[in-house]
């Protein structure tokens, strides 16, 4: 196996054991995204020098003692909408072509605080919004997408080009390309995670989150993160978990193979011990996907209203439709739904307890489609994304074309680090590649 497959809790471990060093593991990395580049187009920018160097300083960091965690030595890609001093912040939006932040975004300074350092910056769909999409491919279909807005993040994890990177989601834009490259990933309870030097597109929704190859790869930057109970994490036993299974009321939308994911992890988990069963939500929920649009447009309005002010020449007709309000979005629609959310926010944590763990749900319809032109259809993430609740991206399933299908794990809100055990317990047994 070479560096680069390691997932990043195999290279944490075997850094801190001596075995393998930052530089080496910077160096296939970069040899990965040499070879790979011109066909997946994951990266907007990355500096093969800096990294080297950025590596071997973590090399000597840890020669002499001075370890300030696991992460350290660990390469990071950051979506393009995510201030970083080292790289220009582009957006993937003309305007801003070229734009060299003076510091770090608050979660990029997490990361290096903890001996990460940054590989390079990946691509995204323009503002991690709308407009001008990213140049990604599906780096198993090329020609397909692998997902949106975080593109090139979700591709570069998925396509063993870095091991960790940060993506976003206002909507669906961190599970979705999970599902599609057949990875992890976490979007965490909103605001666990500050959004401090980031691109705002709707600030009730938006979340940063992470990719990785594993669930303890996730665990291991909750941990950097500080989220409650990161530091406890562990695995329950599957047997008597008690597993709510969740087809939505937007069931229909689902690919077959969407719907086989599902109840294969039903069946799976059954098998395993769990105790396995269906949870209708109340017609209310039926309501959320609406209410993510009208929150998304209404406060996207006021988000790019500078931009449209400035640099109207260069924005994308989606923007300035935010901005002239095409949609509609008045100001008593507005007040509804931020009460509907709040209302079915309290009503979804009061399921957890004595007789519900987790719910599970599709990650996403189906395989990626076919064409650039699109993202995937986000409406197995929207409602997830209102009720602010930790969400968790499991791989396992293959579709009719052989490309990834997997499913989400859904906690109540603060629930992330229970969340991540029962990830630990679970993906053994719906991920038949994952490497421990």
């Amino acid at each position: 196996m070479e560096a680069n497959e390691l997932t990043a809790s195999q290279a944490a471990a075997l850094m801190a054991k001596g075995e393998l060093g930052a530089e080496e593991l910077a160096r296939a990395c970069l040899a990965r995204i040499e070879a790979r580049e011109p066909a997946v187009k994951a990266w907007v920018s990355y500096d093969p020098a800096r990294a080297i160097r950025s590596a071997r300083e973590a090399d000597k960091r840890r020669a002499s003692g001075d370890v300030p965690g696991p992460l350290l030595g660990m390469p990071l890609g950051v979506k393009d909408m995510i201030d970083t001093a080292e790289y220009p912040t582009t957006d993937n939006s003309p305007g801003h072509f070229g734009n060299r932040p003076s510091h770090d975004a608050h979660s990029v300074t997490v990361m290096k605080a903890m001996g990460a350092f940054v590989l390079g910056k990946t691509d995204t769909v323009e503002f991690a919004a709308a407009g001008r999409k990213a140049a990604t491919h599906h780096p198993m279909a090329p020609g397909r997408t692998p997902g949106g807005s975080s593109s090139g993040s979700g591709a570069a994890v998925g396509d063993f080009q870095v091991p960790l990177a940060f993506g976003t989601q206002t909507g669906g834009s961190l599970i979705r390309p999970a599902a599609f490259n057949g990875i992890y990933a976490l979007k965490p309870t909103h605001n666990l995670v500050s959004w401090d030097g980031a691109r705002h597109y709707s600030p009730s929704l938006d979340t940063i989150g992470w990719y990785g190859r594993s669930p303890q790869d996730l665990t291991l930057v909750a941990e950097a993160f500080r989220l409650p109970g990161a530091d406890m994490v562990t695995a329950p036993p599957v047997k008597g978990l008690k597993v709510g299974i969740t087809r939505t009321h937007n069931w229909d939308a689902a690919a077959p193979e969407g719907k086989e994911a599902l109840e294969r992890a039903a069946r799976l988990l059954a098998e395993a011990g769990a105790a396995v069963f269906d949870l209708d939500l109340a017609e209310p929920f039926a309501r959320l996907n609406d209410t993510q649009r009208v929150l998304m447009y209404g406060e996207g309005r006021v988000q790019f209203l500078a931009e449209f002010l400035l640099r109207r020449g260069d924005m994308h007709q989606d923007f300035i439709d935010r901005v002239e309000n095409v949609n509609q979005i008045t100001p008593s629609l507005l007040a509804e739904h931020l009460n509907l959310a709040a209302r079915c926010r309290e009503a979804f944590d009061a399921l957890f307890g004595a007789d519900l763990d987790v719910v599970i749900t599709p990650s996403a319809p189906g395989e990626a489609p076919v064409g650039l032109d699109t993202t995937g259809d986000w409406v197995m993430n929207s409602m997830w994304t209102v009720l602010h609740a930790p969400c968790l991206a499991v791989p396992g399933h293959k579709g009719p074309n052989g490309l990834p299908v997997g499913v989400q794990l859904i906690g109540p809100r603060y629930g992330d680090a229970t969340l991540l055990g029962i990830a630990e317990a679970i993906a053994p047994v719906l991920d038949p590649d994952l490497k421990l």
